[in-house]
């Protein structure tokens, strides 16, 4: 099997049958009374201690179930050291239960300061290892650089903002230049790097592309501009995207399905109604059980046609 981030991703999406990635978004204000410890205060040091049994509990739920989660750093950031330290075991626990780890960050800066990101996430050496990294591109391809070699000699993958889902991503994403939205330039300028880390079995790039799912029509043409490149598509469920328009950029593998990407949910799997209501570990755990089945449902009707 190969070692690339794109052939692991693919591989593993074509056994499970759906590209569901859950995301680790451990808002303080939600997390259910049975996880809760203290006031819940970003500084006091049992909430770290919260996040941390929250977080892996969730891990237990989904493990063999999703190729992947997503941690948002800044939800343990927002911790301090504690958190970070949170994240780190996190990221680590998630590894050993067989998942891949998408880091969400969004690192974005120049010279020897984007050579500091790659190296704590993404390479060989890194101290908390990602299997994938989100990134900004907005100073520049050449800051991307990086990143990029860190994830070949990693056998990792990168995913560059490109198509946001939020509501603001309009006011400089579609901005026209040269007879063509900014994303769209963005768009041609990755896909000429795609096969920097191309996996060698499925044909896919590790090199993604953040697509929001609220942009269906936007996500059709962006596929044909980034044809190998997968799609990281934030936007569905709690945000208002459908499966249908969170799979629009995919398009059919060798198994009839729709492939060529990951679509997250955080809240929708994290913070169901009833998980929220429960009063038990075992009511929790068959909420959110309930709540994962019916997204890989509604992901595997998508890409099922």
């Amino acid at each position: 099997m190969s070692n690339a981030f794109a052939d692991r991703v693919i591989q593993q999406v074509r056994t499970l049958g759906h590209p569901l990635c859950v995301g680790l978004d451990p808002h303080l204000p939600l997390l259910p009374d049975l996880f809760r410890e203290g006031s819940m205060a970003a500084d006091e040091p049992t909430t770290a201690v919260a996040v941390e049994r929250f977080c892996l509990a969730i891990l237990d739920r989904v493990a063999g179930r999703v190729p992947i989660v997503k941690p948002q750093s800044a939800f343990f950031e927002q911790l301090g050291a504690p958190g970070v330290a949170v994240l780190d075991r996190v990221m680590a626990a998630a590894r050993a239960r067989g998942l891949m780890v998408l880091l969400d960050a969004k690192r974005g800066d120049i010279g020897s300061t984007a050579e500091g990101y790659a190296a704590a996430y993404l390479r060989k050496t890194a101290p908390m290892a990602a299997d994938a990294l989100t990134v900004n591109p907005w100073l520049g391809l050449e800051t991307l650089e990086p990143y990029f070699e860190a994830a070949a000699e990693a056998h990792a993958g990168v995913f560059v903002l490109v198509k946001t889902s939020n509501p603001g991503s309009r006011d400089f994403q579609d901005r026209e230049t040269d007879g063509a939205p900014l994303h769209l330039h963005l768009a041609d300028a990755l896909a000429d790097r795609a096969a920097l880390l191309r996996g060698p079995e499925t044909g896919w790039s590790g090199l993604g592309a953040v697509v929001g799912a609220t942009h269906p029509d936007e996500a059709r043409v962006l596929r044909a501009h980034m044809p190998q490149m997968l799609f990281l598509v934030p936007g569905y469920g709690a945000q208002g995207g459908g499966a249908a328009d969170a799979v629009a950029g995919f398009t059919e593998g060798p198994d009839g399905r729709l492939e060529g990407g990951l679509v997250n949910s955080s809240r929708g799997i994290l913070f169901p109604p009833a998980a929220q209501a429960a009063t038990t570990p075992a009511k929790w755990e068959a909420a959110i059980d309930t709540a994962l089945d019916d997204a890989i449902e509604d992901l595997t009707q998508a890409v099922s046609g």
